[in-house]
């Protein structure tokens, strides 16, 4: 006689419900394992979308760093009356991280100015060494 019970699934009549009435005859031994063995193969799939979405963030993240640098810039460029040097100021706008060796600055106009700043985004995944966020902004001449 079987009862059953909600949520516990099947126990034998009289029995503990322990490791004999689980097991479910000869040979049911052998699936011990399995579900981590498919959870070993597919981690390395989940991690390759896990640092996907970081370097997706990571560029978002230099592409509004560049953007608020290439505003310090122009606006330091275009003001008669601001101290310092533009490119300074744009440097200066950007984490210390961003800043190091992929940082370029470049400026242009006559009455409007405008500044544009490259930051080389960092890379997380293997073998995306060459995006650059690059941003332009134009003031008027002040």
């Amino acid at each position: 006689m079987t009862t059953t019970m909600l949520y516990s699934g099947r126990i034998r009549a009289g029995g503990s419900g322990g490791a004999a009435g689980r097991s479910g005859g000869p040979g049911k031994g052998r699936d011990r394992g399995q579900v981590a063995l498919e959870y070993l193969g597919f981690l390395p799939l989940l991690l390759l979308v896990a640092m996907g979405a970081l370097q997706l963030g990571l560029a978002a993240y230099a592409a509004n760093q560049a953007g608020t640098a290439a505003r310090a810039g122009a606006r330091t460029a275009a003001s008669y009356d601001a101290h310092g040097d533009p490119e300074t100021a744009a440097r200066g706008a950007v984490s210390d991280w961003l800043s190091g060796d992929g940082f370029g600055y470049s400026q242009s106009g006559g009455r409007d100015i405008t500044a544009t700043v490259q930051v080389k985004v960092p890379s997380v995944v293997p073998g995306l060494d060459g995006w650059v966020a690059k941003r332009s902004a134009t003031m008027p001449r002040e």
